[in-house]
């Protein structure tokens, strides 16, 4: 999750909402084979006064972000040394730790230790338009994100592929006038993601920018589902951040720690754009030794073995 108080993650009965991301927890429901609602085609209408303020405001943020140095998209560099170290204690956070209650709220809690959750089987993107949305920003978001897509595809080696049709990973692409199509798709998701989901997303604080939930129907906590959810009454530059942090949290990393530097997964939003080390953490994250369900403790071990692997030169 993107915000002013970013980095937050949930999990309740049926849902696992990140800043969010599954992690163990109960039986979730299976997931659907139905059609996906069709993309708006339609040319965009004239917004409401609300939704051109929700622009002004997140224009702001945006100008107040990079003119203090952050939201940067260089991936790291000189001023941000790491080791691989701090890659494992960075990862360790992000993975084996929720911050937020399981409470499908917004509510901070102690740190909580979990099991890992990742996707075990293809990842099927799908995406989806608010008729806010004009085509030609429809398709410049539509090659981002294959673009985006392809890099975590090389990074985790983990199928994933952009679909139309029986996804599994939906992308929310709406503004504040898009309310109509968010409760249409919500409709239609319900027999699988349940009510709760819809009842998160249309209680979003203004200074969320956007968020993603995971769902897991598998007794090891492995995902099954996950929906992002993504304003687009938002600055270019806000859209791919969002776009960076949601479907990388997605795919498992759904903690925010202070003490990832450089990474997107931290609250101080220093980067916008994924980093050389959140590249490292998605790496070990989907490594064959890995699994949904194990515990930090089961993990250390392996985990430095990781570490040494990807230590080694020429490894």
């Amino acid at each position: 999750m993107r915000g002013a108080n970013a980095g937050r993650r949930w999990i309740s009965a049926g849902i696992l909402l990140a800043v969010l991301s599954a992690c163990g927890g109960g039986v979730r429901p299976p997931v659907s084979d139905a059609p996906a609602p069709p993309i708006a085609s339609h040319p965009p209408i004239a917004v409401s006064h609300d939704q051109r303020a929700n622009e002004t405001y997140y224009q702001r943020y945006v100008d107040q972000q990079v003119a203090r140095g952050l939201m940067r998209q260089d991936g790291g560099g000189p001023d941000t040394p790491f080791d691989i170290d701090d890659v494992l204690q960075s990862f360790e956070q992000l993975a084996f730790y929720d911050e937020y209650a399981r409470s499908g709220t917004y509510d901070r809690s102690a740190p909580t230790q979990v099991t890992l959750a990742r996707w075990e089987t293809p990842i099927r993107f799908n995406l989806f338009y608010g008729h806010t949305v004009s085509q030609a920003e429809q398709r410049r978001l539509d090659s981002e994100i294959a673009a985006y897509t392809k890099r975590l595809h090389r990074l985790t080696q983990h199928p994933m592929t952009i679909t139309q049709r029986g996804g599994n990973f939906d992308v929310l692409m709406m503004g504040h006038d898009d309310t109509p199509e968010i409760d249409a798709y919500f409709a239609e998701r319900r027999g699988v993601i349940g009510p709760e989901a819809q009842r998160v997303i249309a209680s979003m604080p203004r200074d969320i920018h956007c968020i993603v939930m995971a769902f897991s129907n598998a007794p090891s906590g492995a995902y099954s589902h996950a929906i992002a959810v993504i304003r687009t009454d938002t600055p270019d530059l806000l859209k791919t951040a969002c776009i960076h942090e949601e479907l990388a949290q997605g795919l498992g990393l759904a903690n925010d720690s202070p003490r990832a530097r450089p990474s997107i997964f931290n609250d101080d939003d220093e980067f916008a754009t994924l980093t050389t080390m959140d590249g490292l953490m998605l790496e070990i994250l989907y490594d064959d030794r890995l699994y949904s369900g194990m515990t930090l403790d089961q993990a250390r071990p392996l985990l430095r073995q990781i570490g040494d692997d990807l230590n080694r030169p020429n490894s």
